[in-house]
């Protein structure tokens, strides 16, 4: 599952079937399926029926599924749910350290989920752990935990966003941006997509349909830049046919760096063509 693109990583309620079904229909490049936070303890039996079931049925993409954290009395009906039910990973929230994140290597591909100070500051041991796949952002936790005021930039969590990028490229893992809570401003939507791309995630995880199409254009490629990517590379192999170590194109030096870039681009556009 590492090797497929995640722009886009939609949250969808266990105990909403409707939603559900709704969500096999959409485009995103993964699906979570929430046990966990939005549903409320009365509804964590039938949600955890209603998950079955979908994971039995026939899906487009790949499809997680959120459990319950260590200590809550629905955390090993969850685990045995994702483990024994076809789900394609385990997105454990509130991960604060390596050992929990090893504990619970039960065979799946697992998402931690870093929502704390203490996380952030052991993301680095979490992302070595070699059963862990990613790390997702959980910022409104975040946000909580470190007692910081809305900002339109997410200039508060700067810093916690960073880190976890840090710690997940430094071993090869995925880093996915948090939620953008408000589904009714596309522009702050867009914006917040920007930035978790420039701040270097591979995409985010969204909670309604319409975030689906702007978050895979934000973190995906154009034609336009894959063209681009192509010039690039022809111009690299036209250099080095002739003897040279180093390229120009468009008047900008090329090394094997770029061209390293340049090939990346092209996996990704390739990887998202059609979706």
């Amino acid at each position: 599952m590492t090797a497929r693109p995640l722009r886009s990583v939609l949250y969808v309620p266990g105990d909403k079937p409707r939603a559900i079904d709704k969500a096999r229909t959409l485009s995103p490049d993964a699906v979570i399926l929430d046990l966990e936070d939005a549903v409320a303890p009365e509804h964590k039996e039938a949600a955890r029926a209603h998950v079955r079931d979908a994971l039995a049925a026939r899906w487009p993409v790949p499809v997680l599924v959120r459990v319950n954290g260590s200590g809550a009395p629905w955390e090993h009906d969850d685990r045995e749910l994702a483990l024994t039910a076809g789900a394609a990973g385990l997105v454990l929230p509130k991960v604060e350290d390596a050992r929990t994140a090893h504990d619970l290597s039960l065979g799946l591909p697992l998402w931690a989920m870093i929502e704390t100070p203490r996380g952030v500051l052991n993301a680095p041991a979490i992302a070595a752990v070699p059963g862990v796949a990613g790390l997702l952002v959980g910022a409104n936790d975040l946000a909580r935990a470190l007692r910081t005021r809305p900002h339109p930039d997410r200039a508060p969590l700067l810093h916690a966003l960073s880190a976890v990028v840090l710690a997940a490229r430094a071993h090869g893992k995925i880093p996915l941006d948090a939620v953008y809570n408000d589904v009714r401003d596309p522009d702050g939507f867009a914006r917040e997509c920007r930035q978790g791309r420039d701040l270097g995630f591979t995409g985010k995880t969204v909670i309604h349909p319409a975030q689906i199409d702007p978050a895979n254009a934000a973190y995906g490629v154009t034609d336009d830049e894959a063209d681009e990517a192509r010039a690039l590379i022809a111009a690299w192999d036209a250099a080095r046919a002739e003897g040279r170590s180093v390229a120009t194109h468009q008047g900008a030096l090329v090394e094997q760096m770029h061209v390293d870039e340049a090939q990346d681009v092209l996996a990704l556009w390739e990887g998202t063509r059609g979706k």
